[in-house]
């Protein structure tokens, strides 16, 4: 099935209050920013039966995802299975801090795994992460890894004006308060490393996976109705891949 496919029924799906209960606007402003984005995920984890995911956040992905006839499983440092839409919530989750954890499966458990917007919230190295993530998955499985790109026009934009590109330094910085574990400090709410392509490609080779096909990520909102004529600036700012916003990597373990 097509990206545009699997997008035409992730719309039915919060028509019909299927994938999420439409009140819940956190939900609601995260389907229309990312609906595209996991519509794609969705579409190339097509016959993939279990799927991880790791960073799961709310769990609209996971939501989508077991809706489609997957079998999902999920990880995050934090348990936020209470605010997960109700198809969410016969999840397999597991608690788990995957920057210095071992992911609590065996060897080529996992037809496929996703990992959205995650990797820059780390505060330490990403390879043994993704390592682990080589190592769950069976062999022909299919990673996919989406972060923000570091050159992209938002960053230029801002470092033109004199501006930083990470988070307010006054909350996410001087006054952050670490999360402790394993005799080491993490700062998961901020943005540590935000990502080029060539780095991207070069973590998931260290890792283990031959090939890994990185591209930029078209900054696709969903919005309704006249609202639409707000993705036109969108549209301008990805005409030239490399400023769009975000990569999107898909890798096969051999």
């Amino acid at each position: 099935m097509s990206h545009r496919m699997v997008l035409r029924d992730a719309l039915a799906l919060r028509r019909s209050g299927r994938l999420y209960e439409r009140t819940d606007t956190e939900l609601e402003d995260q389907f229309h920013g990312s609906v595209d984005r996991f519509s794609l995920i969705a579409a190339a984890m097509a016959g993939r039966a279990r799927i991880l995911d790791i960073g799961s956040g709310r769990g609209l992905l996971l939501a989508l995802l077991a809706l489609r006839g997957h079998e999902c499983h999920a990880v995050d440092y934090c348990d936020r299975r209470d605010q997960f839409p109700a198809a969410a919530r016969t999840v397999a989750f597991r608690q788990c801090n995957v920057e210095v954890e071992p992911l609590p499966y065996p060897d080529g458990y996992f037809d496929g795994i996703t990992c959205c917007q995650v990797l820059e919230h780390f505060s330490h190295s990403h390879l043994p992460a993704v390592r682990e993530m080589h190592r769950v998955l069976k062999p022909g499985g299919l990673l996919e890894i989406d972060v923000p790109n570091v050159a992209c026009w938002r960053n230029r934009w801002r470092l033109l004006r004199g501006k930083n590109i990470t988070w307010d330094y006054r909350t996410h910085y001087l006054h952050a308060e670490p999360v402790l574990a394993h005799g080491r400090s993490f700062y998961p709410v901020r943005h540590n490393r935000e990502f080029t392509c060539d780095e991207l490609r070069m973590l998931l080779s260290e890792a283990g996976f031959a090939a890994p096909r990185v591209d930029f990520l078209k900054s696709r909102r969903v919005r309704p109705g006249v609202a639409r004529v707000l993705s036109l600036g969108s549209g301008l700012r990805d005409a030239l891949p490399g400023l769009r916003k975000s990569l999107i990597a898909f890798a096969v373990k051999d």
